[in-house]
């Protein structure tokens, strides 16, 4: 296939030809905008090497009863609607890495853009949460 032929298929599709154009313009900016938000996704190998290299304060966005059923050692519980960046347990870890972790990945990359905006400077969140961590056959505490 040469240029005419693909500039000759534009002309007699153009709504699926501006259909691409505009999918892949929206591609490109997402990719664009993810490189530049400022925090990053974690894998759970790579959550724990934070945790034991630079003793990150990992904080669970979970429910209560979520929390108590199972959760990463060390991590804190602070419920998505009481979550706030300049809580004291939040506030005072600002010079180290925060990892936000929620039960499926959702949450957490959400309240890792809040802490961003407030000046964390190293924000991370679990990818796929909780969920990612035990198919990686990693353990979970339970209770408080």
């Amino acid at each position: 296939m040469n240029l005419e032929e693909l500039l000759a298929f534009a002309g007699r599709n153009q709504i699926m030809s501006l259909a691409f154009v505009g999918l892949t313009v929206a591609i490109v900016a997402t990719e664009i905008a993810r490189l530049f938000r400022g925090y990053k996704p974690l894998r759970p190998a790579e959550l724990t090497a934070l945790i034991n290299r630079e003793n990150a304060l990992v904080v669970d966005l979970s429910a209560n009863n979520d929390f108590e059923k199972g959760h990463i050692a060390g991590s804190r519980n602070v419920a998505p609607s009481q979550f706030d960046p300049e809580s004291k347990l939040i506030a005072a870890a600002k010079s180290l890495p925060v990892v936000l972790v929620c039960r499926n990945g959702q949450v957490s990359g959400g309240a890792a853009k809040r802490l961003k905006k407030a000046g964390f400077q190293q924000v991370y969140w679990l990818d796929g949460g909780i969920a990612a961590w035990q198919q990686a056959d990693l353990p979970l505490i339970k209770g408080r």
